[in-house]
């Protein structure tokens, strides 16, 4: 991962992260008038151009099914991102950036257009940087490999004079076998080097942040293992629902879209081993032995460790919010998940009897990320007689909201006698470092232009992930769901998630109303 310098002192409170200045080269955007690209890509390049990020010789040339022309693009960009950054953009600022980004009309799905893609690179390629490429795959998963096919009889997989890279989004394929399928069509074309399969939870800060909190500090890693650690809970939990991504959605449901990367990503770094050195291929190798690890689940055991959920009408925040089959462009009998919960074991020495709780799901009562490690308790509680059970210690690692990390622990209650309450000391990420922190399409584009593959999956990780999930998949084909929708919007999620932990005398930490007891210092 290219390095950042953290510009912050007492007066300057709030600045953001320094980020580095990437070399030239051409961005390519199949995929420009989508939404991914006025959501995420166009607002995110908009800031890294207001931080000097680029080389003067950087330009971006947008690819999409509309017949535009690279003004009416521009124009189009700017739209996006006044609604979706920091608001509108000021004219001079505007212009330099503005003078950066060109548009191409093509159907992807016909060979003329990398004919005619070539030779708009080629005319853009004025100086020797641009001969550098990175094509940027925002376009659904099935049009991923007719792009590959369309670059390479085009000869612009060639890295001739400059460099060559692609970034295919996520969902990588559907299931295992399209997985497998996808990487063959890359592996055919490209060489791994050039491929970088973009997961953007890895680019945040605070997802990074998990390794130099575990390999950092020699207080955790000696007890990050099974003879201390109870179980382990990840949460992925959101408030809004599937908004305009509702024909997408419904064709996925939350095990593919949340579950098989992002959220299997999380419990990689969590359960890893330590590297033997902090580069790409030493961290993936390890995420990867722990994707392997994980114990497969026969049917029997889907039933039994897997629960699935859709949502109902309910309010959040006051208001009322529709059933996901009531929403526009969803099947009104859709079978379609918007909450999976499961526990996973993974089989090796570290975790061998400890189990992974992971649940996500969409318009729940609350907005949360979070990775919690619960410990088991004190084999001798000598307080008993005066204090009863003290509780165990939680670590509580937070990326959304309030990105930070938490400790509980015991702590004896003032006065007489000896009575214990739990407090919690904080971590702030933005308030320790005084800096804003990048958004994680900031961070993933810098790193693919300047060549740092650490912060996206290999071939044999995303394939190890599907595998994960496949045979969930399997039974869930096999049989369909029974009483869908079986949760409320607004609420944690179906009353029946409570048994998957519960079987081991465990439980969900509540979206609402979380008690950890006071931070440390604080009065009760």
């Amino acid at each position: 991962m290219i390095e950042r310098v953290v510009r912050a002192t007492a007066e300057a409170k709030g600045c953001r992260l320094a980020l580095p200045t990437a070399s030239g080269c051409a961005l390519v955007i199949f995929g420009a008038t989508g939404d991914l690209t006025r959501r995420k890509l166009m607002p995110s390049l908009w800031r890294l151009h207001g931080e000097s990020c680029f080389d003067p010789c950087f330009a971006i040339l947008g690819v999409g099914r509309s017949e535009d022309d690279d003004e009416g693009f521009r124009e189009e960009m700017r739209r996006a991102i006044e609604e979706f950054g920091e608001g509108p953009p000021e004219d001079d600022a505007w212009r330099s950036f503005a003078e950066r980004l060109h548009y191409l009309g093509a159907d992807l799905t016909a060979d003329a257009a990398y004919d005619e893609l070539a030779a708009r690179l080629a005319d853009l390629s004025s100086d020797p940087a641009l001969a550098n490429h990175l094509f940027y795959f925002a376009v659904p998963p099935d049009l991923a490999p007719r792009i590959v096919r369309g670059l390479e009889a085009a000869g612009l997989a060639d890295e001739d004079g400059g460099w060559t890279r692609i970034v295919v989004e996520k969902p990588f394929g559907r299931d295992l076998e399209s997985a497998r399928a996808l990487n063959a069509e890359l592996r055919r074309v490209f060489d791994e080097s050039q491929v970088y399969r973009i997961d953007h939870f890895l680019g945040k800060e605070t997802v990074q942040n998990i390794l130099a909190f575990r390999f950092g500090n020699m207080l955790y890693e000696p007890i990050w293992n099974r003879n201390y650690i109870e179980y382990v809970e990840i949460t992925a939990a959101e408030s809004i629902g599937v908004e305009d991504r509702a024909a997408f959605y419904d064709g996925t449901g939350a095990l593919r879209d949340m579950v098989a990367n992002h959220l299997l990503q999380l419990l990689t770094l969590t359960a890893m081993e330590p590297p033997v050195a902090y580069d790409a291929e030493s961290v993936r190798e390890e995420k990867v032995q722990v994707l392997r690890s994980v114990d497969a689940m026969s049917p029997e055991e889907v039933a039994e460790r897997v629960l699935r959920g859709q949502h109902g009408p309910g309010r959040i925040d006051g208001e009322a919010v529709p059933g996901y089959r009531e929403i526009e462009d969803i099947d009104p009998e859709s079978t379609t998940e918007t909450f999976v919960a499961l526990e996973l074991r993974i089989e090796n020495w570290r975790w061998a009897g400890v189990p992974f709780y992971i649940r996500t799901g969409k318009r729940m009562s609350r907005t949360i990320t979070e990775i919690a490690v619960h410990f088991k308790r004190t084999p001798h509680s000598i307080f008993r007689e005066t204090d009863g059970s003290v509780e165990p210690n939680v670590i509580v690692m937070r990326f959304k909201p309030d990105e930070g990390i938490s400790v509980t622990f015991s702590a004896k209650v003032p006065g007489e006698g000896m009575r214990t309450s739990r407090v919690r000391m904080d971590f702030d990420y933005e308030a320790a470092f005084g800096v804003t922190l990048p958004e994680a399409y900031e961070t993933l584009l810098l790193d693919a232009i300047e060549g740092d593959p650490m912060l996206f999956t290999r071939a044999d990780e995303v394939e190890a992930q599907w595998r994960v999930v496949a045979p969930i998949l399997e039974a869930w084909e096999a049989e369909a769901p029974a009483g869908f929708p079986n949760y409320a919007a607004g609420s944690d999620g179906p009353a029946e998630a409570a048994r998957l932990p519960a079987r081991a005398g465990h439980a969900w930490r509540p979206l609402t109303g979380i008690d950890e007891g006071p931070a440390a210092g604080a009065e009760e």
